[in-house]
């Protein structure tokens, strides 16, 4: 483990190739989105393992997968008009939306949270998102310990995690400051808001009448 982690700027020319190569080396990866700083890791057991153990997360709680756009994620969850609503609606941005898994789709437990479903997320930051193009789904979840303020910007993040995290892509002050709204979409059409956030509950209403 190194005794502290590299930063790079996300408008430096190497910044994507060094968070992809440090991803696929199973390593961790903090990144700047338009809500607060998350960490990114392969979609591996050794790698979301690792992660739990630098946040210091409930593998109960679930993580959130990364990806740039809705059909990165078809092999792995049930798409639903409901889904291609909100995701045309409300993605690139804060929304994370819970979808079930498709039959026979088997991911890590910390990731799912021992249940058949698991959320995804379209950030609207470029790098993150480039990131995600080149690599997603990616198991995301926020750039701090457990119990710790949210990260708003690279400083916050290495201060929190210390060397548990490899490389820190400094993307500025991130500007929303609140974590993404989480809405969770079932088979039968219906859905539940399970964290409210930027995007109202009014808003998702709205959305999918």
């Amino acid at each position: 483990m190194t005794t502290s982690a590299r930063r790079v700027g996300a408008d430096d020319a190497s910044a994507l190739d060094r968070a992809v190569q440090a991803i696929r080396a199973g390593r961790l990866v903090a990144v700047p989105t338009e809500t607060v700083y998350g960490l990114a890791c392969a979609l591996t057991q050794a790698a979301v393992d690792r992660l739990v153990e630098a946040k210091g997360r409930d593998v109960g709680k679930g993580l959130t997968l990364l990806v740039d756009a809705l059909a990165d994620a078809a092999s792995l969850v049930v798409d639903s008009p409901a889904a291609r609503r909100l995701a045309d609606r409300f993605w690139p941005g804060p929304l994370t939306m819970v979808l079930p898994l498709q039959p026979g789709v088997e991911l890590p437990y910390a990731v799912t949270g021992g249940t058949q479903a698991v959320g995804l997320r379209v950030p609207d930051q470029p790098f993150t998102r480039r990131l995600a193009r080149a690599l997603g789904p990616l198991p995301l979840t926020s750039a701090n310990r457990s119990g710790e303020p949210d990260a708003r910007d690279a400083a916050e993040a290495q201060a929190s995690l210390g060397t548990a995290v490899d490389l820190i892509i400094d993307g500025g002050r991130a500007p929303g400051g609140v974590p993404s709204t989480v809405v969770a979409l079932e088979g039968d059409g219906s859905w539940r808001l399970l964290r409210a956030g930027p995007i109202s509950h009014e808003e998702l209403a709205a959305a999918l009448a």
